[in-house]
């Protein structure tokens, strides 16, 4: 396994990196989906395709219904998004970790932000984050850059290699590369489902745990 030098900072995807919270967004999916006339993707289908932001998605997928659509899917989600929220194993043991080397954290994910920093709130990791930036927050969601200068703004520390972008998907891996980050891509399969060859990782690992070990005192 590949070491990197100790990061400055560490930005942070959230679901499926953090957290599980899928069971919610593929609840308030399928209600949308329901409701506009089409087929529901399973909770598989959901996980696979459901990376970007839904003001990148919804258009492509409802037409001049994407708004319609949007509210559709908030208004499932905000109803149980909470209750079904669960951390991941070693998420915050690895949040200590960094907190205690004085390294800052934030999020970077194309989920809303306001649900995003609620979610955080309600865990009681907000305290761990200098920013939490979700979807519209910034001028382009991920993959663009724009987000993760948003997160670390006042940080002291620029994006740059000794920058960890940590997440599970192809897309954060591309918005590491676009803002000159080192990628660290957490998944428990080798390889992952999602092609990750155009943007590769400097470093892949199974879990949160094993992120933990590669910070070196």
């Amino acid at each position: 396994m590949m070491i990197l030098p100790a990061p400055r900072a560490v930005v942070f995807d959230w679901d499926s990196t953090l957290v599980d919270n899928w069971g919610a967004i593929a609840r308030a999916l399928e209600r949308t989906f329901t409701a506009m006339g089409h087929v529901p993707w399973t909770e598989t289908e959901v996980r696979a395709r459901a990376k970007k932001s839904l003001r990148d998605t919804f258009p492509t997928l409802f037409g001049d219904r994407a708004e319609e659509a949007t509210r559709l899917f908030y208004a499932g989600f905000e109803a149980v998004h909470l209750e079904t929220l669960t951390v991941l194993e070693g998420a915050a043991d690895l949040l200590d970790g960094l907190a205690s080397r004085g390294i800052p954290a934030a999020v970077v994910s194309n989920k809303s932000g306001g649900y995003l920093r609620r979610e955080a709130a309600h865990l009681g990791w907000d305290r761990y984050f200098h920013r939490i930036v979700g979807a519209t927050d910034a001028p382009r969601d991920k993959p663009a850059p724009d987000p993760v200068h948003m997160a670390l703004a006042g940080t002291g520390v620029a994006a740059g290699p000794h920058v960890w972008f940590v997440g599970d998907s192809a897309v954060d891996l591309a918005c590491a590369h676009a803002a000159g980050c080192t990628a660290v891509l957490i998944h428990p399969d080798n390889p992952p489902p999602e092609d990750v060859s155009l943007h590769p990782p400097a470093m892949h690992l199974a879990d949160c745990r094993e992120l933990l070990l590669q910070l070196r005192d």
